[in-house]
């Protein structure tokens, strides 16, 4: 079995199974089995597969066919331009949250403490560290999660403190200077239209955001007043249908709120700024 070979019928299998960009899936779980970069496959395709090589790539497309993730069979995504480590204890990275990082990046002070809440695998606290002079603090109720964020904290180098806590709970008040989060934000009634891979794989607690999908911004509202010290900055990725609500929850006490749309159009975060003279 060729390189070239091996390509061909693990696309045609994909295909089949209706798995989306099956061509470039194939690509990747190819490499993965190779341990080798997707240059390769192209400069060497009459190269013959080893056994191990063709066992490992038949058990990585059987996993993708019956829905698993392609990054968590390769147990990696890239975001901001770095590579993380992510596994079903952590969800996927987005490109869509790079906007969050860009607008939080906008709001940083040197000095500033930067708190992410809900951070997952830590690819936004970890990116906010190494793009800017701030010191940061990362939140998650998963101690799995936070293990996955740990990790990549350690291989690249940032200096991020992770804190196991509901929200922020660990934090004192009037301690942050920017707090910013992608909160859970599916509303559980959706739970059965969602696509297999995110449905069947991706852990729940950090999807579903409770029956409206909005119970979570109420918290996390509630309790950024307490942490944020005056004038303080919060950033939050928005879910669908979800910034005429989470507007509305701002209006009292929070001034300057901003919307930024992702390259879709779409509303993709809203900022706010503590008002002092209303809290």
């Amino acid at each position: 079995m060729t390189i070239l070979t091996a390509l061909l019928q693990g696309t045609k299998l994909l295909e089949e199974e209706t798995v989306s960009a099956p061509r470039l899936t194939a690509e990747v779980l190819l490499t993965h089995a190779l341990q080798r970069e997707r240059s390769y496959l192209y400069a060497h395709p009459e190269e013959e597969l080893t056994e191990i090589a063709w066992i490992h790539y038949g058990r990585y497309l059987h996993e993708r066919m019956k829905g698993k993730p392609t990054q968590y069979i390769t147990g990696r995504q890239e975001f901001y331009g770095r590579d993380f480590r992510v596994t079903p204890d952590v969800l996927i990275p987005r490109p869509e949250t790079e906007h969050l990082v860009e607008a939080a990046i906008a709001r940083i002070h040197p000095r500033d403490l930067v708190v992410d809440v809900g951070t997952g695998s830590g690819a936004i606290a970890i990116s906010l560290a190494l793009e800017t002079p701030a010191h940061v603090f990362a939140t998650d109720i998963s101690t799995a999660a936070l293990r996955v964020a740990e990790a990549n904290g350690q291989r690249l180098s940032s200096h991020v403190s992770f804190l196991a806590c509901d929200l922020v709970d660990a934090l004192r008040d009037q301690s942050i200077n920017v707090l910013v989060s992608n909160p859970p934000y599916v509303p559980r009634t959706d739970q059965p239209s969602l696509q297999r891979e995110v449905r069947d794989y991706e852990p729940h607690v950090a999807l579903f955001g409770g029956p409206s999908g909005l119970e979570i911004y109420e918290r996390l509202i509630v309790e950024a007043t307490r942490v944020l010290r005056p004038h303080g900055w919060l950033l939050l990725e928005l879910g669908y249908n979800s910034l005429e609500p989470v507007r509305a929850m701002l209006q009292r006490e929070w001034s300057e709120i901003t919307v930024m749309h992702d390259l879709a159009g779409l509303p993709r975060v809203i900022a706010a700024r503590q008002d002092p003279l209303e809290v």
